[in-house]
């Protein structure tokens, strides 16, 4: 039995005429996040806590921006694919912890829908999701409110 952790780390930019996707969850915002997929900053570094902790390339791998039949997928289908890649490999998940770095929008009366999310994309408990929420004290581009951070762990045992 190996016991494995994988970290992720993930930033969008915001941009006028796109939805602010959170963890799954449609965050009402004046801006949403720029990128390929639905840019879910949040399950793109769950994704790659997960894919780093199976010892795999990062999800531009297995979802390249290039690739113009996944141009708006969503972040849950993802997770998805991260799910069966450890189930690929034998992996237990055990748990996500995660952190959303943002001035805005305010995510907490989003969470427990975000945790149900994730959760169910990942075949996991909602308790055996973290997820957590700060500022940057005003500082860099997420101070000056011109995108969203997101760092996650992930902790699996492969048998």
């Amino acid at each position: 039995m190996k016991i494995r952790t994988g970290i992720g780390y993930d930033v969008h930019q915001f941009a006028e005429g796109r939805k602010c996707i959170l963890g799954g969850v449609d965050i009402p915002h004046s801006v949403g996040l720029l990128g390929h997929s639905d840019a879910d900053v949040l399950c793109h570094a769950i994704a790659d806590a997960v894919l780093g902790a199976l010892g795999l390339p990062d999800i531009g791998y297995y979802f390249p921006p290039q690739d113009e039949t996944i141009e708006g997928i969503s972040s849950l289908d993802i997770l998805k694919k991260c799910r069966a890649l450890a189930d690929e490999k034998g992996a237990d998940l055990q748990n996500i912890d995660s952190s959303l770095i943002a001035e805005a929008p305010k995510v907490l009366p989003h969470l427990e829908a975000m945790k149900a999310n994730i959760s169910e994309a990942l075949g996991l408990e909602p308790e055996d999701i973290g997820i957590k929420a700060t500022t940057n004290e005003t500082m860099g581009f997420v101070g000056r409110k011109e995108g969203i951070a997101a760092m996650a762990t992930c902790c699996l045992i492969i048998q």
